[in-house]
């Protein structure tokens, strides 16, 4: 894309699909048009991915469904000499904030509640940004895309906290901490909304700009 902003005219878009380039996903090599695969990397090249909104609906619905019962069933299991305990995402972080740990109960929080919601409405947003109208530009769009992106690898904090004093906390039968069957579904929540955000095509933000472009030309 060139940009003439700055020196105070309109700003014009090239994509390199329109100049007959295709870049390589996985090496970011560019190529012409016509070529099947890359000649770096071995990857099939290909300029938009079809399949790709699809795609993402689906890993987004599935991990959306997979969130519910993680946060209904409890994600930790704590038994002791006398009794069983049982806690959820939310009632976990309350009883940490309710002994003093109000800093482990907001990380807890964020990264369990307000992380995974932030994606699902993210990748939601991006999906029918692309066929719709948005007042929000491609450059912020993009960035949102890069951010969904990056924050992904934070969203397993909870499974860590879960193994780690399940591993540590096994003292037969004085006392003992299991991971409850939230912890299996929120794994699966957090790795559907990865792969839905994975499977977006980012190149489709661009392209309803671009095609304006083109239509201004013909005109």
């Amino acid at each position: 894309m060139v940009s003439m902003v700055s020196s105070g005219t309109s700003e014009k878009f090239v994509s390199a699909r329109s100049l007959g380039i295709v870049a390589c996903s996985r090496c970011t090599k560019a190529w012409p048009m016509d070529t099947a695969v890359c000649g770096r990397c071995g990857h099939k090249l290909q300029s938009r991915d079809p399949l790709s909104l699809q795609r993402v609906w689906a890993f987004w619905v599935m991990g959306a469904l997979c969130y519910i019962p993680a946060n209904v069933y409890p994600m930790l299991r704590t038994q002791t000499l006398f009794q069983v305990d049982e806690s959820t995402i939310v009632s976990g972080a309350v009883e940490l904030a309710h002994h003093g740990s109000f800093g482990i109960a907001a990380i807890i929080l964020f990264a369990s509640v307000v992380i995974p919601l932030a994606k699902f409405w993210a990748v939601a947003y991006l999906a029918v940004s692309v066929k719709t109208p948005t007042r929000v530009s491609n450059h912020r769009r993009q960035m949102l895309y890069e951010v969904v992106e990056y924050i992904g690898r934070w969203s397993m904090i909870d499974i860590f906290v879960v193994a780690i004093l399940s591993a540590l906390v096994q003292l037969k039968t004085l006392a003992s901490i299991n991971p409850g069957p939230a912890a299996i579904f929120f794994a699966l929540s957090v790795i559907f909304t990865m792969l839905s955000a994975q499977a977006f095509d980012s190149r489709m933000i661009w392209d309803a700009q671009a095609e304006n472009e083109g239509s201004k030309h013909d005109d």
